[in-house]
Order: structure tokens, then C-alpha cells, then sequence
């Protein structure tokens, strides 16, 4: 696989490459871009050349940023883009730069920030409009060609934009100056007043922060606030930790109405596996179809995490039906995972997931009735005239006769819509999104003992490391045997932690000599040496306005936040606790902003959460018996387990709290709980690692413990 680290670079084997008057994106790998080749609009690539164009025609820049699964990022393109007197227009007064989101998260991080600083809402497609410099001065996200939805007409937008460019450089001075300087403040700590005091990490904070939020949890229907609905699995995941320290029901009842609503709701698809992306009601009964790799990796561990408290049948069967579905039509070329499916098939949102009541009669026969009645559907629909599957109204699974008859009936709906036409396929393996999915997919195999689960996860992880690299360096994107543009910092964080994950499933030592090969890395290229904590992009990326840095969740979970888990549970391993300091020293960076937005910041939380109280599980000695007692700490509920594995106790590292604790008799393998420094007594059975490791709720200690 060809590499390409710094993708401004032009590629010699396309001279014609930063030709203006021609649309060149047949020249990119990413399939969204690849979607706009055919545009009559002179689409460039982000890159030097086309600033230095713009530089040279004194033409303001028009930025257009989406991914290939948007489906307003379609509509966009087929009112505007395709049209030729929109193009002529866009093509006389601006440079056009098309940029996928996906592949270059750091370019649309940055411009969001830019829109919101204008007081709008984010989202895509983005459409800001930039200096030559490429600093922005105004922007939106959709528009239609003509005024609508109370909003202006694209063509009116664009002709007022170039005026204003020629007529007001002062306007467009101030408005450019108030961005960079908002963008330039976002990488720096926030001012606090001179009296501020910031609350001491603890416990007790993080349950006050989940009393917060569970103010704002929706307990008819399930989920965070109302329509549109994401999953949200980092609140989720915070609440739930919450109920682990302390037994509370009501925090326990919000996440698993929220897990049993997605799980059983239109969001989930019933019949192939697998959850949209967000639902655009409150009941979770209406989609938006489109299917990301991120979300459903992000709820496969949660589901997996949830079930081991559980033991929710809804739970695994989800796992397991989704992992199908990864597996079946998510590996791309040399075993990495691709991005997304697309929301739309033959020009329409949802078409290859809905049905009418008369194709379901048609396939199932006199089974229809029965499948109706569990799945929602009807002659009239429950959405636009067709029918989402969908169990909301019949959670509860049924009983197993019914049950089997039910899965019969989306074994056979499922093979009819196989021959329809299938959305369009995004396959770009992106090393963060591939990141969690590895160290999702290595917790729900070891939990559900799936080696074949095991394996898939470990053939992506091989994809990453060794196909998606400069020298040492990980790169971002890859497709086509092509990978390029230089790695972010939650590449290396979720890459990281897929490897930890991998180290403590295995035991090899390579996957801890990985993560501190990219720990060096991130140490001399992203480490923030005045303030802590990590920048998103490193100090040699070419071709961007600003560096960011916070510790906020976006779509996927903040690369700080998880780098504070990398970081503890890289020293707990390997004895290095310079690093646990390091993920200290994160947490002291972005603790000030607690009072700014609770809600962005729970991956940080849930981090710290470890910080506070790691759960060391040894397991010392081999064989069948050792993987018995594997199997149980992977099974079991435990919030913060970092787990060791090995022949004997003298290769544990250095200041492990098992040091010198005695093996067992005959070679049978040994466990040991360790909380606070004091471990369990040896532990040869899984039922009784089990117990050990199920939560408390602050009760007596157990009277196994010793020093």
C-alpha cells in the first residue's frame, strides 16, 4: 500500500492535478469526493495549490464539506451542484474546495468551530466561505437552489457573498479577524475568574454529574432530550458506571430504556443488523438511516458491557446480529473496517429499509399476520406511506417458539431485500473509527467467547498497523491501496486502546510495544507543553489555519478524554508511571472546563473515573484452567478492569500490587482482585472471581481480602 503523509502534496503521475478550470476530483480515493467528480463545478482537492490559486485571482474560497452517507449533503449536491448555472456561477466567483469530513476530521473541526462561532448550528453539508489565506469570514451548512425552509436561495447567497468580498474588505476583515481570534482561544485554556475554584475529581463529583444529566434523560421513551435522538453511549456509559458505585435503580432505568429502545426501535435495523445513525424522533421509531462504523462499534461495548451486569438476552442478540452484520458487509479489501452505508439507494432516504404491507404478504404468506403484528407494520405505514420495521410496541422478546417463527420471517424478508438495490457503500478504512471498533469487537468476543470475533479484530488491527503508516507514523485514511493524510490525535487514541484491549485478550507483548512506540510520537508531535494535554493535529501538519485542543466528545469520543484511559492503563501494565502522571496531568488541563459543558466532556469523566479506581485483575499460570478464569473477568461487570496475564508473578511490572503473591499449587492458575493497593486471596475458581469482581455498592469489604 502506497502512503501519503502530507496529502497537499501533488502527485507527480497527474500533472494536470491543480488545473483550475476543471473539476479534479477524479484524481481522490475517498468515495465521497469521488461522488462529485462528474459535477459541472471546478471542485478542487483542500491542498497549497488551490490556496495559492485563490491567492492568485484574489477569489474567495467556497469550502463544501460532507461525507458520503449524508443525506442532505445529496440533496445539496443534485439541487445545486449538478445544476449548470448554479456551477457557472460558483466556477466565476470563488475556488471550489470539496472536502470529505471523514477523511479530514482536522479541517472540519476547525470550520465548524468557525460556523458556530456565527452563532449557527453545525452539521452538514458545511459551506463556508474563506480568504484566500483560507481563514473564514461567513457560512452555513445547507442551502437550497431556491428560497425555502426559511432559508435564502444558494445562487442569491453566493452572488451577495462575491459582492460584499468586493465591495466591504473592511466587513470581511472584521468578520475574518473575529474567527481566528475565537479559533486561536479555543486551543487555550478558558479564563476563570481569579476567585474560581474548581471542584475536587472524585467519586462524588462524578455522581452529581450523573444526577445532572439523568435530570435530562427521557424515562417514557428512552434516551438524552428530545427529537432528533442520538445514541449517546458516553452518557450512557457514565450513568451506568454510576449505578456500579452505587446501586441506584433510576441511574440503572435510564440506560437500559435507552438501550431497549434503540435495540427494539426503527433505529436498529431488525432484519440485517445493525443501528443508523440517529433517530429524528423521540420514540426512536424514524431513522436516519445512514449506518456509521463508529456508532455501532460505540454500541456493541456498551450493549457487551451492559449485558455482563445484565444478562439481557435483547443484549447479546443485538451483539451478536450487529457483529454479523459487520462482518458481512463492513470488511473492506485486506480486513479493515469501512465507514458507512448510505441513507439513500435509487435517489430516495430509506427506500432499501422500508416496506409496504403488501411486499411483507407477499413474502411471508400466511406468516404475515404474525409478523405485522410484532413488527409495526400496516396498510397505511408508520412513516411516509411504508413501514419501518420496528418492536416498540412489543418490546419484550416473546416466547421461543414465537421468537423462532419471528427470526424465520427476517431470514426470509432479509434474502427479498438483498436483491433490491443497496445503498452505496463508503470503504474507506479510517484508522480511529477502526480503532473502536477493534476494541469493541476484542471485548464482546472475550465476554461472548468468539474466537472468530477475536480474529476479525485482530486481522483489522494488522490492516492499521501495517498497511496505514509513514515510517512509525499512522496515517489517517486508506482506500484503494492508497493511505494518506498524516494521523490526528484520536487516531492514535483509539488505535492505542484497541491495542491495550488486544494486550490484556492475548497477553502478546507486541501490542504494549506499539502503543509506546505512538506514545513517543504523540509526546513529540501533539503534546501541548505549556497547558497539557493533547493537540488534534500534529506540530509539522501541513496546510491548516490553527492547531485545536480540547478534551470535548463530537461524533466520536474525545481523543484526551481517551488518551487519559491509554495513558493509566499503559502504566498499570508495563510499571511506566511517568504516564500515569501524564494522564493526570490531562485530566488537571480540561478540568476547568466542567463548568462550561458537563455533557461533551464524559469521556474525560468516565476516564477519570478509572484513574480513581482501577480494578487490577492477575491471572498467573496457563492452560485450560487460566482461560477459565480469563473468560470470567472478561465476563464479568467490572467498570475499570485492567487485567495481567502470565506464566508467573516475578514477570509482573514493577509496582504491580500481585507482586510476590504466591502462584498456585501444581502449576493451577491463580487470580487476584486488586482494589487500592489490597488484593483478594488467590482465586481458582471463575464463579468466585466472578463474585469478587461484581460491584459492592459500598458495602463491607470481602472477607477474602488480605494485604
Amino acid at each position: 500500500m502506497t502512503t501519503d503523509r502530507d496529502s497537499s502534496t501533488p502527485e507527480r503521475s497527474n500533472p494536470d492535478r491543480s488545473n483550475p478550470d476543471r473539476n479534479n476530483l477524479d484524481r481522490e480515493t475517498s468515495p465521497y469526493l469521488l461522488q462529485h467528480k462528474d459535477n459541472p463545478v471546478h471542485w478542487q482537492a483542500w491542498g497549497p495549490e488551490t490556496l495559492a490559486r485563490a491567492k492568485a485571482l484574489d477569489r474567495p474560497i467556497l469550502l463544501s464539506i460532507g461525507y458520503a452517507a449524508c443525506h442532505w449533503c445529496h440533496v445539496m449536491a443534485h439541487e445545486s451542484f449538478e445544476d449548470p448555472e448554479i456551477a457557472a456561477l460558483m466556477n466565476r466567483l470563488f475556488v471550489n474546495v470539496k472536502v470529505d469530513r471523514e477523511e479530514r476530521p482536522d479541517i472540519d473541526t476547525i470550520y465548524q468551530a468557525a460556523l458556530a462561532m456565527l452563532g449557527e448550528h453545525g452539521g452538514w453539508p458545511l459551506t463556508m466561505f474563506l480568504t484566500p489565506d483560507g481563514e473564514p469570514f461567513w457560512g452555513g451548512t445547507y442551502f437550497p437552489s431556491e428560497p425555502k425552509f426559511g432559508r435564502p436561495g444558494f445562487p442569491s447567497v453566493l452572488e451577495r457573498i462575491a459582492e460584499v468580498y468586493r465591495s466591504d474588505p473592511q466587513g470581511i476583515e472584521k468578520n475574518r479577524a473575529a474567527l481566528m481570534n475565537g479559533l486561536q482561544r479555543m486551543a487555550a485554556p478558558p479564563e476563570l475568574p481569579a476567585d474560581a475554584r474548581l471542584p475536587d475529581l472524585s467519586p462524588a463529583l462524578l455522581d452529581r454529574v450523573a444526577e445532572r444529566l439523568l435530570e435530562h434523560m427521557d424515562m417514557q421513551d428512552g434516551g438524552f432530550g428530545g427529537a432528533p435522538k442520538f445514541p449517546h453511549t458516553g452518557v450512557l456509559e457514565l450513568l451506568w458506571r454510576a449505578h456500579l458505585r452505587s446501586g441506584r435503580q433510576d441511574l440503572a432505568d435510564a440506560v437500559t430504556l435507552a438501550l431497549d429502545s434503540m435495540c427494539q426501535g426503527g433505529i436498529y435495523d431488525h432484519l440485517g443488523g445493525g443501528f443508523a445513525r440517529y433517530s429524528t424522533d423521540a420514540r426512536w421509531l424514524v431513522p436516519h438511516f445512514e449506518k456509521m462504523l463508529y456508532d455501532n462499534a460505540q454500541l456493541v461495548g456498551l450493549l457487551t458491557r451492559v449485558h455482563c451486569l445484565t444478562g439481557d438476552p435483547l443484549y447479546r442478540q443485538r451483539v451478536e446480529e450487529t457483529v454479523d452484520w459487520l462482518l458481512r458487509e463492513m470488511v473492506a479489501e485486506g480486513g479493515g473496517f469501512a465507514a458507512s452505508l448510505d441513507a439513500d439507494s435509487e435517489g430516495e432516504e430509506g427506500r432499501f429499509y422500508t416496506w409496504s404491507a403488501a411486499e411483507v404478504e407477499a413474502v411471508l404468506g400466511d406468516d404475515a399476520e404474525l409478523f405485522a403484528a410484532y413488527y409495526d407494520i400496516s396498510a397505511a405505514g408508520n412513516w411516509e406511506g411504508r413501514n419501518i420495521p420496528n418492536r416498540l410496541a412489543s418490546p419484550g422478546l416473546g416466547d421461543p417458539a414465537t421468537e423462532e417463527k419471528l427470526a424465520e420471517c427476517r431470514r426470509r424478508l432479509f434474502a427479498y431485500r438483498e436483491q433490491r438495490v443497496r445503498p452505496g457503500w463508503d470503504d474507506k478504512v479510517l484508522a480511529d473509527w477502526n480503532g473502536m471498533m477493534i476494541a469493541a469487537l476484542t471485548e464482546a468476543a472475550q465476554a461472548f467467547g468468539r474466537t472468530d470475533w477475536q480474529h476479525a479484530a485482530e486481522a483489522a488491527y494488522r490492516f492499521v498497523r501495517d498497511g496505514m503508516r509513514d515510517g512509525p507514523r499512522l496515517l489517517h485514511a486508506a482506500r484503494a491501496g492508497r493511505a494518506r493524510h498524516t494521523a490526528l490525535l484520536d487516531d492514535y487514541a483509539q488505535v492505542c486502546r484497541a491495542a491495550l484491549l488486544l494486550h490484556q485478550a492475548s497477553g502478546e507483548q507486541a501490542y504494549l510495544d506499539d502503543v509506546r512506540t505512538w506514545l513517543e510520537i504523540l509526546d513529540s508531535h501533539y503534546w501541548d507543553r505549556d497547558n497539557g494535554g493533547y493537540y488534534l493535529t500534529a506540530d509539522d501538519a501541513k496546510g491548516l489555519i490553527t492547531r485545536t485542543r480540547n478534551a470535548q466528545d463530537g461524533a466520536i469520543p474525545s481523543g484526551n478524554g481517551t488518551m487519559v484511559e491509554v495513558l493509566y492503563t499503559h502504566a498499570r501494565l508495563t510499571g511506566e508511571t511517568a504516564r500515569a502522571t501524564q494522564a493526570e496531568a490531562i485530566l488537571d488541563a480540561f478540568m476547568p472546563e466542567l463548568g462550561r459543558n458537563v455533557f461533551a466532556l464524559t469521556t474525560l469523566l468516565n476516564a477519570a473515573d478509572l484513574v480513581m479506581d482501577p480494578v487490577d485483575i492477575a491471572i498467573i499460570g496457563t492452560g485450560r484452567d487460566s482461560a477459565a478464569l480469563r473468560h470470567a473477568a472478561w465476563s464479568a461487570p467490572a467498570a475499570n478492569r485492567i487485567l495481567w496475564t502470565g506464566g508467573d508473578t516475578a514477570s509482573l511490572p514493577a509496582g504491580h500490587p500481585a507482586q510476590g503473591k504466591p502462584g498456585g499449587e501444581g502449576g493451577t492458575a491463580v487470580a487476584y482482585v486488586c482494589r487500592d493497593r489490597t488484593c483478594s486471596l488467590p482465586q481458582t475458581e471463575p464463579e468466585m472471581l466472578l463474585s469478587l469482581l461484581s460491584p459492592r455498592h459500598g458495602g463491607p469489604e470481602d472477607a477474602a481480602r488480605d494485604a
